[in-house]
């Protein structure tokens, strides 16, 4: 059985931000068995030294998979599924492509990505926000402008199938959903909107806003 540390409390600013739901999403597309326990992040879970042998970034989330553990979003998906044989093409340049497309995610399109967000979250707490946004929404748009051609030519970001790349790279552009980045960019759109139609987002989405206990709808 695979028990994923994902976040059971949460400061309400970051509701449907968090990283758990990249590795979430996953399992519930590879339908693996799996639970959940609820890390209580404001209660300072996270700080205590058990957690730190688990992460020692003391990060959320963990994969334990019957006593092997796992942490990074990028690398459990990756694990994920290649343990499974799915959401990854079956010969050697496929998967590097998907690698490839995993990495983009996380380290080129969700760098600017990220710092607008926070930006945007501590507001009047961050004194030199407003200054650098405009400078990393221009970076942010160079990607995007890539990412929009790309998708001129097929559905996701690594050929015609739904991959793990695609979760790693639609839970960074959610990032930025009401931060007017996107607005401009109808093909990014469209693929964010493809890819979170699946249903086992939903059911991710639906668990994870019981758990976390906030109002039905309040992460999307």
């Amino acid at each position: 059985m695979i028990t994923l540390y994902g976040f059971g409390r949460v400061h309400s600013k970051v509701v449907g931000l968090t990283r758990d739901l990249r590795v979430l999403w996953a399992l519930e597309e590879l339908e693996l068995p799996y639970r959940v326990h609820g890390v209580d992040h404001p209660a300072g879970e996270t700080r205590g030294e058990a957690y730190q042998r688990l992460n020692p970034f003391r990060q959320v989330p963990v994969l334990d998979d019957d006593g092997f553990v796992l942490t990074e979003t990028g690398a459990i998906l990756l694990y994920l599924a290649e343990k499974t044989g799915q959401l990854t093409p079956a010969d050697l340049q496929g998967r590097a492509q998907v690698t490839r497309w995993c990495f983009a995610a996380l380290t080129t399109v969700e760098l600017p990505l990220s710092q607008i967000i926070m930006i945007d979250l501590l507001g009047d707490a961050d004194p030199t926000g407003a200054q650098r946004r405009p400078g990393l929404v221009k970076y942010a748009e160079h990607h995007l402008t890539t990412l929009e051609d790309l998708l001129r030519e097929r559905p996701y970001v690594a050929g015609e199938a739904f991959t793990v790349a695609d979760i790693l790279m639609t839970t960074v552009l959610r990032e930025v959903r009401n931060a007017g980045v996107l607005e401009g960019f109808p093909r990014v759109s469209a693929y964010r909107e493809r890819c979170e139609s699946r249903p086992a987002w939903k059911r991710t989405l639906e668990a994870y806003e019981q758990r976390l206990g906030v109002t039905a709808g309040s992460a999307r």
